[in-house]
């Protein structure tokens, strides 16, 4: 049950906490293996190998000046892969349950007979500190399934849109059209399978994963009682203020601008959606993209939205 943990973190200051709290939680520490891609100055204390023990910890550290973005970081985290059972990639500033890593663990294995592949996915649920404690601030204990955003259109320049999770009260898995690729659970061999594409940058990243999967024939669901919650970037937090890669004050050191690299991505989206050749990060044979237009209302060949991109799937038909 060997767990590849990637994570990229940028100048986070909650990076410790989630290491710590993943290794305390889990029901196999001993199985867990951390690949992070630290993007943090010189002057910041580094993970600690020793107080992880016994989960293993691969480390890169970058100076923020010369990060690129959270989808080339993610490319580097992944590059840290040492062929682990089951492959998770969340952000640097999440909490956990008890026994998250077997509860993922055994949702995977449920779905995985007679499919190519699943991946676990979500926008999960919050958590913010309260007086230096984390508390859960849940939506929902059932299932969170992504959507377009309501009122979402296509723009003329580019097929980049916005999601969200809506609550749908079931206790059963809920197929997906869409991932949060900071909480995204799958068998290990997913990485070899599917390498991050380092040029995106932000925007548009979750629909490239999206329509990869799902054109490899590969399944996406939301599975309910998701054991990952999530920091947001609010003014409800309550933890340290923690900066973006765009921030003014860190754009202002660097050669290539954050615009430029959203530039190319919204670019990168546009040449996979109309099934330009993209080696490995190109498009799938065993799906088109028709198919996925019809599973999901989501054209992007025509730039049309149905309406039931705007609402969740019905959930998945338990076996009798």
């Amino acid at each position: 049950m060997s767990i590849f943990v990637s994570i990229a973190s940028y100048c986070d200051p909650v990076l410790g906490f989630t290491l710590a709290r993943a290794r305390a939680t889990a029901s196999a520490p001993r199985q867990l293996h951390f690949g992070v891609v630290d993007q943090s100055s010189a002057a910041a204390a580094p993970p600690s190998a020793a107080e992880l023990q016994p989960c293993r910890l691969s480390h890169v550290r970058i100076e923020p000046v010369y990060a690129r973005g959270p989808c080339w970081a993610r490319a580097l985290a992944m590059s840290l892969y040492e062929g682990e059972d089951w492959f998770l990639q969340i952000d640097s500033h999440m909490d956990f349950d008890p026994g998250w890593d077997e509860r993922l663990v055994a949702q995977a294995r449920a779905l995985l007979p007679g499919r190519r592949g699943v991946v676990l996915s979500s926008y999960p649920n919050p958590f913010v500190f309260d007086q230096g404690q984390p508390a859960r601030r849940p939506a929902t204990d059932k299932v969170l399934a992504h959507v377009v955003k309501p009122g979402g259109h296509f723009e003329p320049e580019h097929p980049v849109l916005g999601f969200e999770a809506h609550p749908v009260h079931v206790d059963q898995p809920v197929p997906g059209f869409h991932v949060g690729a900071g909480c995204l659970f799958a068998p290990g061999r997913f990485v070899e399978a599917f390498p991050y594409d380092p040029w995106f940058y932000f925007h548009g990243e979750e629909q490239g994963i999206a329509i990869r999967l799902f054109t490899h024939g590969w399944d996406i669901f939301h599975m309910p009682g998701l054991p990952l919650y999530h920091l947001y970037n609010n003014a409800e937090a309550g933890g340290p203020p923690r900066p973006m890669h765009w921030d003014a004050a860190h754009e202002a050191q660097r050669q290539r601008s954050w615009w430029s690299l959203e530039q190319r991505s919204r670019a990168r989206l546009t040449a996979l959606v109309d099934g330009s050749a993209l080696g490995v990060f190109g498009l799938g044979g065993v799906r088109t993209m028709a198919d996925y237009a019809a599973f999901s209302g989501i054209d992007y060949r025509a730039r049309v939205l149905a309406p039931q991109a705007f609402r969740p799937l019905l959930p998945q038909p338990q076996p009798a």
